[in-house]
């Protein structure tokens, strides 16, 4: 049985903004008119048989509205050959500054390593090689997370005292030979003096 949704009916995949969709078409451009989910099929609403309520309702809550409309800007934007391009000069750049403030970042305690997965994530926008290289990353932490979880309390303890050791020993290095601030004499000469 195949029943369309109406187009009042709050569950129903969003189509494009009309008001874009004129603008590009009197323009000359092709604007993708079907909705599609995360693996590629079209979404309930467009025509296809429906996959019933509670499909539709985890499907919604798979892909967030505003990640619909963000796809749907992204469709638009890419309908215009300027566009695209000014699209991909965007992404290279934002990605690029984000990946290099991160990369600075890494010696230093904070969020180093997050900015460059970020910047990795700006970048999968638009570059298919930075899309498999995010998803490469994902499933090797992902996998790490999920042995160190598998561990006994006391290996996960020596795992994190290694990893504090390791931070503070970049830092000291990163004072030392980029500012000149050697930390450890001056916390001994305060020793010694007081």
């Amino acid at each position: 049985m195949v029943t369309k949704r109406s187009s009042v009916d709050p569950i129903a995949a969003p189509g494009p903004p009309k008001v874009a969709v004129r603008a590009a078409e009197k323009r000359g451009y092709a604007v993708p008119m079907e909705q599609h989910d995360r693996s590629g099929r079209p979404a309930v609403g467009d025509g296809t048989p429906e996959r019933g309520a509670a499909g539709v309702a985890l499907a919604e809550r798979r892909r967030p509205r505003w990640r619909q409309r963000l796809s749907l800007t992204l469709d638009l934007i890419r309908a215009n050959p300027t566009g695209r391009i000014a699209l991909k000069i965007f992404v290279a750049i934002a990605g690029a500054i984000v990946v290099t403030v991160g990369a600075a970042l890494i010696p230093l305690p904070g969020p180093g390593w997050l900015l460059v997965i970020a910047g990795l994530g700006i970048w999968a926008v638009e570059f298919h090689w930075a899309k498999r290289l995010l998803a490469f990353t994902r499933r090797n932490v992902q996998s790490w997370t999920r042995w160190v979880t598998r561990q006994s309390l006391g290996v996960r303890f020596v795992l994190g005292v290694v990893g504090l050791v390791f931070v503070a020993a970049v830092l000291w290095l990163s004072l030392k030979y980029s500012l000149g601030i050697d930390v450890v004499a001056r916390i001994m000469h305060y020793l010694a003096t007081h």
